[in-house]
């Protein structure tokens, strides 16, 4: 072995060595998570420390069920997240090819305006935004106050118009010269160029969505309406807090999407790295 191997393998030792503490450190919440998940509520509290899963996680789990039809709450959660992924990475890229290969008055402002609204706290528009859907469209406890609005993110559009920013202009200009049109270029060329960035996009957004808690809160109020982190909400009450059932909740809704984020992260880190590097 070479001393720069020697060198490279050392490094890669002493790096280890100091990032696994750190992800014990992180891990250690989530496993603490899931055995709280198989404890009943007054085991949760006892005096000692319990590291190993117990036998209550069936029972926690039908108790959440029993008060929140937890079950039928996941699946609105899916359907709500899946559709606004779909819909928010197709408007974000088609606002970013706009800023990134278009040339129109006022584009400099725009893209000001857009980088503007990273900096405004979520507080400062959501009461407005909640008076707009729910007073003067009419529309709260529908899906459509769930997904129409948060439809527009400012850091997916900046995020797809660095994306396509990097593509080369004269590949563009060719299929122009053979006659394609903006839209055939748009879904044919520019999109399947970008495929690592819109995972990543599509992994941001689809997290976000799921995890979304203050604005469902907000504009649905019927118990068939809620989504997961809602209905999991409801289970603290004045007077008594299903610790168990808000532990097993926590474990179905946490667990899936840490195997999702596992399974496609060679995407998302493919297209953040792609998205940051011109």
């Amino acid at each position: 072995m070479t001393s720069r191997s020697q060198r490279r393998l050392g490094r890669s030792i002493l790096l280890h060595l100091f990032l696994t503490p750190l992800a014990l450190i992180w891990l250690f919440p989530l496993w603490m998570m899931v055995v709280f998940s198989t404890m009943p509520d007054n085991g949760i509290f006892s005096p000692g420390i319990e590291l190993l899963p117990h036998d209550n996680f069936l029972e926690n789990f039908n108790n959440l069920q029993r008060d929140t039809n937890f079950v039928g709450a996941i699946g609105i959660s899916v359907s709500v997240a899946v559709t606004y992924t779909f819909l928010s990475v197709l408007l974000t890229s088609m606002a970013g090819w706009a800023l990134a290969r278009y040339e129109f008055l006022g584009k400099g402002i725009v893209v000001a305006i857009i980088f503007g609204t990273i900096t405004l706290p979520y507080a400062v528009v959501l009461i407005p935004q909640f008076i707009m859907v729910a007073r003067d469209f009419q529309l709260a406890n529908t899906w459509v106050a769930l997904i129409v609005p948060p439809l527009f993110n400012s850091l997916g559009v900046l995020f797809m118009r660095q994306a396509f920013s990097m593509m080369p202009a004269e590949l563009f200009d060719a299929a122009r010269v053979e006659g394609v049109k903006e839209w055939r270029i748009f879904l044919f060329i520019a999109l399947p160029l970008a495929r690592p960035m819109l995972a990543a996009l599509a992994i941001i957004l689809f997290l976000a969505s799921w995890n979304n808690y203050l604005w469902p809160l907000l504009i649905n109020s019927q118990p068939g309406a809620m989504t997961a982190p809602v209905a999991l909400g409801t289970l603290i009450g004045l007077t008594k807090v299903s610790w168990g059932g808000i532990m097993a909740g926590a474990v179905m809704l946490t667990v899936p999407m840490l195997v999702v984020f596992v399974l496609l992260q060679r995407h998302f880190i493919a297209g953040i790295a792609a998205g940051a590097v011109k």
